[in-house]
């Protein structure tokens, strides 16, 4: 039943996103009861019976082949990652259904740490589609700082996004952040629907957040591979970031993020000082360590 509900609000709201004269059809009388198209028209386009969309509108993707599929991602005009969101309904449909499980802890093996170390200039951290954050370089921990207050471990963007105060001047584009994570954990939602520990985190974010519940029942998907990030930073200010994130094929779910700035810009100037900050509180721990040994020594 999750599953067609899914389907089902899905079509639905791609179909209201699109006015009869963005599809090249022509609009009748000017008062429609439906915003965007009608069942009808999105079957005329897609070349299948009005009856048939409609079964699959309710929900029931059984059976539905590839080619039907990409005709239905053409009619509603899909971007590539509504049309990808589409096929993981589609597929999950067809599978099995089975009670939602709590996935096995996600490791980051040595040599991907070793990697993250290995970019000491950038910022860079490892997560999972969840958004979860399981490993950081030291530049990466000093970016997301603000993140690292919270005790809950491992640190979650999204959490960190709509249940803590100080993300609303953490995200100088706080509106952007919002509707981006939604739109990606509603992307991983669709790839991995049995994702208990998904499901728990978008159960605890609709029920303490307004804002995350009206997002999230927009159905807008979305892929984050590359972009944007700015940031105001407790320490360093404002940051202007780009950033690529890479999948890690030998880790499957988990993704390499690398945050980099304009050569000469004030953002890497920040990123230069953000690393100085970074190596104080390196020493700092290192002394707090040396002097508790020296103590210890002293008291034997």
């Amino acid at each position: 039943m999750y599953n067609r509900d899914e389907i089902r609000e899905f079509l639905i709201s791609r179909r209201a996103k699109i006015q009869p004269d963005q599809a090249g059809l022509p609009a009748y009388g000017g008062n429609r009861r439906v915003p965007g198209l009608r069942r009808e028209e999105v079957a005329l386009l897609a070349g299948v019976s009005s009856d048939y969309y409609t079964r699959l509108e309710r929900g029931n993707l059984s059976g539905v082949s590839e080619s039907v599929l990409e005709a239905l991602a053409g009619a509603l005009q899909l971007d590539e990652a509504e049309r990808v969101h589409l096929l993981d309904l589609a597929r999950a449909a067809n599978t099995t259904p089975r009670a939602r499980r709590r996935p096995t802890r996600q490791l980051v093996r040595p040599s991907v740490q070793q990697t993250l170390d290995g970019m000491a200039g950038l910022p860079a951290y490892v997560r999972n589609g969840r958004r979860d954050i399981l490993a950081a370089n030291r530049l990466g921990y000093a970016l997301y700082s603000e993140m690292y207050l919270d005790p809950a471990r491992p640190v979650n963007i999204a959490r960190f996004v709509f249940l803590s105060p100080r993300a609303h001047v953490f995200f100088l584009d706080w509106e952007r952040a919002a509707d981006d994570v939604v739109a990606i954990l509603r992307s991983e939602a669709g790839r991995n629907p049995f994702d208990r520990s998904l499901s728990d985190l978008v159960g605890e974010l609709s029920t303490h957040s307004d804002e995350f519940a009206t997002r999230w029942a927009t159905h807008n998907v979305r892929f984050h591979r590359t972009g944007f990030k700015d940031i105001h930073h407790p320490i360093v200010g404002e940051l202007h970031l780009t950033f690529e994130a890479m999948d890690l094929p030998a880790d499957p779910g988990l993704s390499l993020v690398v945050y980099t700035a304009a050569p000469g810009s004030a953002s890497a100037d920040g990123l230069t000082l953000l690393a100085s900050w970074a190596a104080t509180l390196d020493r700092a721990d290192a002394d707090a360590d040396a002097q508790h040994l020296e103590t210890h020594d002293l008291q034997e």
